[in-house]
């Protein structure tokens, strides 16, 4: 068998994660032809069908499951030697907003590490108001946020983000009592939204919980302290949501907005392949 074309491995492994060539392609900053190219040729080199394409996703064969582990093995070995003489350690100073980071941290930690494992990261977890203070100051290279109220400042949207109501697996609510509530506090901008929802729908509710960031609303509604307004890739995997069971209405969507300070190439990659990762 002739030697294994790296760059295809690499165009493989970003189409599994992001279940897309198009994804792919961006990150790689190439077509998504080239992409479906590569991985056409890895395929025929292997003699196995790696990925199941249809008209809106791309997901492991059997064959392309088996493969993922050595295939990592693969890319991040090459990147470790194609390092081994590099001194520049480059620094990127992220900010996400509080609301949008829950239990995927660990997979968007390991999504940069592999696609730079000589970056170093520097990440804060805040509201929008602080994290854009450090991008202004210049504490932060870049921010992920929910769309600011002052929309002078140019970003990119990155997703929509959609937000709902989670409680542990089994949990209900007391018969004749306010629906129990973990959110923000008053200035969080989703908990007015959800308040306002529930006021329309005449449904009464009471704040039982407050905290910051997606985590330990996450966990007040693990402990079955009250239902959590989370973000549903925040919501922990051992919650449920409980809009459709208990009749709860809809909370506006939210935009993920993208600032950033940076003009070099290798950290905009970096934060390329982290942004994906939110869409």
């Amino acid at each position: 068998m002739k030697a294994m074309d790296v760059d295809a491995v690499r165009a493989f492994l970003l189409a599994a994660d992001l279940q897309s060539f198009t994804r792919a392609a961006d990150v790689l900053g190439t077509t998504q032809s080239a992409v479906s190219l590569k991985l056409r040729r890895l395929e025929g080199q292997l003699g196995r069908r790696l990925l199941e394409r249809t008209p809106r996703h791309v997901r492991l064969s059997v064959e392309g499951l088996a493969f993922l582990g050595v295939a990592r093995e693969l890319v991040s070995s090459h990147d470790r030697a194609a390092a081994a003489f590099e001194t520049e350690q480059r620094r990127l100073a992220i900010g996400i907003n509080q609301q949008l980071v829950g239990s995927e941290l660990p997979f968007l930690l390991r999504r940069m590490r592999d696609h730079d494992p000589n970056l170093l990261v520097e990440m804060r977890i805040a509201g929008t108001n602080e994290l854009m203070r450090g991008l202004e100051q210049g504490e932060l290279d870049a921010v992920l946020v929910l769309r600011p109220e002052d929309r002078g400042k140019r970003g990119k949207a990155v997703c929509a983000e959609t937000f709902s109501w989670f409680a542990a697996a089994g949990w209900e609510p007391r018969a004749g009592q306010p629906l129990p509530l973990a959110t923000q506090g008053e200035s969080c901008r989703v908990r007015i939204e959800a308040v306002r929802a529930l006021d329309r729908a005449g449904i009464e509710w009471c704040e039982v919980f407050v905290g910051k960031g997606a985590a330990i609303l996450g966990a007040a509604a693990v402990a079955g302290l009250a239902v959590a307004v989370l973000a549903r890739r925040a919501a922990p995997p051992v919650t449920v949501d409980v809009s459709g069971l208990l009749s709860l209405p809809p909370i506006r969507s939210q935009d993920v907005m993208l600032y950033s300070n940076l003009s070099d190439r290798r950290t905009r990659n970096a934060l390329r392949v982290l942004s994906l990762a939110f869409q």
